[in-house]
């Protein structure tokens, strides 16, 4: 188990916040106050707008200097208004590999307010020298003002949950407030404030042009680490095609590519 501890700590300085998919990343990587299917990975009240069975998929390459990688898949079912979320994320590489499936509870009440809850389960894994597992649970609210401003907070692992004594490792918890404005069809305005138990607070901001209906161009910026984002997407019919890419100061660059699906 002393080897699994020191392995761990070999990550660290990769470790990897839960993958908010292409659009949400490339718009500051901040989606308290999105919705859509990729709210299952940030903020799952966002969740409560989506009124057809939706799937997606996405790949990133974490550091183009290093084989580590994240897979995610995503699917979500609404029920009048009650919508129901699975999330299944996987990071690392082969010899190590963090774990995450979400089960989420999403309910809109009226056209305005918008809640949900979320269970995890965690499990790290390295290869021949076992697994540890945990759990932890989010929260989240949005609140709708008018049709153009949409007001969003969540809060991660509020119990703190954390692996065993002997894995040096643990489940972030992260408190987030943010806003989204619609100036037009067009525009997209994102921003908000994320704060860890762990780190100091970053400010997160977005931006969001639709040149026609059917293409979205995306840039966005974090204050604390400065780091820059950058992605398109575009859609036919139920099919949705989302790129981005981010920069880190220090580790370098992530692309990634999704899939979505409006069945």
């Amino acid at each position: 188990m002393g080897f699994l501890c020191c392995f761990s700590m070999q990550f660290n300085a990769f470790s990897q916040d839960i993958n908010q998919g292409p659009r949400f990343t490339s718009l500051g990587n901040m989606g308290v106050a999105l919705q859509d299917i990729w709210s299952l990975q940030s903020n799952q009240a966002g969740l409560a707008a989506i009124e057809q069975p939706t799937a997606a998929i996405a790949y990133q390459s974490n550091y183009l200097d290093t084989d580590i990688s994240t897979q995610t898949a995503l699917f979500a079912y609404p029920h009048k208004r009650n919508i129901f979320g699975i999330s299944v994320q996987n990071y690392g590489v082969s010899a190590y590999s963090e774990q995450r499936i979400g089960l989420c509870y999403s309910k809109r009440f009226g056209s305005i307010l918008f809640a949900a809850i979320n269970a995890n389960l965690h499990q790290l894994s390295i290869s021949q020298y076992g697994s540890a597992h945990t759990y932890s649970i989010e929260a989240g609210l949005q609140y709708k003002i008018g049709k153009q401003l949409l007001i969003g907070t969540h809060i991660s692992n509020p119990g703190k949950n954390a692996f065993n004594d002997n894995v040096n490792a643990s489940v972030p918890t992260d408190i987030q407030l943010g806003a989204s404005y619609w100036f037009s069809d067009k525009v997209l305005l994102n921003g908000g404030l994320i704060k860890s138990l762990s780190t100091i607070t970053d400010a997160r901001f977005g931006l969001e042009y639709k040149p026609g209906e059917s293409v979205a161009l995306r840039g966005g910026i974090n204050a604390n680490p400065f780091r820059q984002f950058a992605g398109f997407g575009c859609k036919y019919k139920g099919l949705h095609i989302d790129v981005a890419a981010s920069s880190h100061p220090n580790l370098g660059y992530s692309p990634q590519l999704a899939l979505g699906y409006e069945f």
